[in-house]
């Protein structure tokens, strides 16, 4: 009666059970609770299962190596998600996929008219949403996925790209209405037959 319930080891508790003992039965717990959320992040960004499962491998040989660097300042899913996401954008980068990433968001302020609601998001068809998001670029997708899809705050969005709260802020405003205008341009008929 006394193993019948098992208390959950925390992220952190595994953490520093494996860098004092190196026992890889500590790392590998951490690998079953994050291999399929690390391979969700490279495929939704990559779009192909082969980069994405090599993507994912490399990215836990990154972890494994620079476990002893985490200091705990963030979660370690944020810690995690950050470096899925910096991989999968170097990759990108580094082939030519995406033409142009980040931008200098903090200057750049002045060129969007109104705040696009998030409510037109989440209102969205999930058929239409998802043809609306393949045609974001990669960037944009990436914030709206952190924000939305993984209710990340502004304060872990920016940990995870590098970029100030503001800067952030700004990502999201302008993906959002870069979202509006592929969802109008896509489905004007709809729109005007609806």
């Amino acid at each position: 009666m006394r193993n019948r319930v098992k208390k959950k080891i925390s992220d952190e508790e595994l953490i520093d059970a494996y860098l004092s003992t190196q026992g890889s039965q500590y790392f590998d717990q951490l690998y079953s609770r994050y291999i399929s959320k690390i391979y969700s992040k490279c495929i939704s960004l990559l779009k192909d299962e082969g980069l994405a499962q090599d993507a994912t491998q490399e990215i836990f040989l990154k972890i494994f190596l620079n476990l002893g660097r985490f200091n705990k300042k963030s979660k370690f899913s944020t810690w995690v998600y950050s470096i899925s996401y910096n991989f999968c954008i170097d990759f990108l980068r580094k082939s030519k996929k995406s033409k142009k990433l980040f931008t200098s968001d903090e200057h750049e302020g002045k060129d969007i008219i109104e705040e696009v609601e998030d409510r037109t998001l989440l209102e969205m068809e999930v058929s239409r949403l998802k043809v609306v998001l393949n045609e974001l670029p990669v960037d944009d997708k990436a914030v709206l996925i952190m924000k939305y899809q993984e209710e990340l705050s502004i304060r872990e969005i920016s940990e995870v790209i590098g970029k100030s709260e503001s800067a952030v802020k700004m990502k999201i405003k302008r993906a959002k209405h870069k979202s509006q205008k592929i969802y109008q341009q896509v489905f004007s008929e709809d729109l005007e037959y609806g």
